[in-house]
This record gives structure tokens, C-alpha cells and sequence, in this order.
């Protein structure tokens, strides 16, 4: 006898599969943003099945909204680090600037 409940990684292909008229209709950029959002959704196969929500696209959706808020909390640290450098270029800047001056 055969499994009655699909694994996880059978419903995302399923649901991808039910998307696929939606993803024709876009941009070749937009398809590859969508196949992006899915994949992401496969990294929490666990999470997902562990769940085992009434209607597994709201797994699916969460485990894509958390991708694009880690992706956020990564750009977000970057561009702070991002910032504090350009601090300390400029002071070292206006140090240096100071330094001319006194030296004049």
C-alpha cells in the first residue's frame, strides 16, 4: 500500500505546477524571480511538513516570506557595515584635512 498524504516536496510540485499558467504569463525575469520563491520554499521542507497546515500553500508562502526576510536582515547588516566604513573614511578625511592646515 502506497503513502495516502503526498510528501512535502510532491505538494510544492503540485502547487508549482498549478501556477504554471500564472508563470507563463510573466516577464522572463519575473519567471525566474517565481522559480527563486519556490526553491526558497523547498529549503523548508521540514519546517513544512512538520506543520502540516490544513492548506500547505500557507507553509509554502512562509517559507518564501522567511527567505526574503533573511535576505532582508543579510542587506540590511551589509549596508550598515556599508555605513560605518564610509564614517571612518570620512573622518579620517576631515583628519587629514586638519593635519594640511595646521601644517600651512
Amino acid at each position: 500500500m502506497g503513502r495516502t498524504v503526498p510528501t512535502f516536496t510532491r505538494v510544492i510540485e503540485q502547487e508549482m505546477q498549478s501556477w504554471s499558467k500564472f508563470r507563463r504569463g510573466l516577464r522572463k525575469e519575473d519567471q525566474e524571480r517565481l522559480d527563486e520563491l519556490f526553491r526558497a520554499a523547498r529549503m523548508q521542507l521540514a519546517g513544512s511538513a512538520y506543520a502540516a497546515r490544513p492548506i500547505p500553500f500557507d507553509s509554502i508562502v512562509m517559507s518564501m516570506l522567511l527567505a526574503q526576510q533573511h535576505m532582508i536582515r543579510n542587506l540590511e547588516e551589509r549596508l550598515r557595515k556599508c555605513e560605518q566604513e564610509e564614517i571612518k573614511e570620512v573622518v579620517v578625511r576631515y583628519d587629514h584635512a586638519d593635519d594640511h592646515r595646521m601644517a600651512v
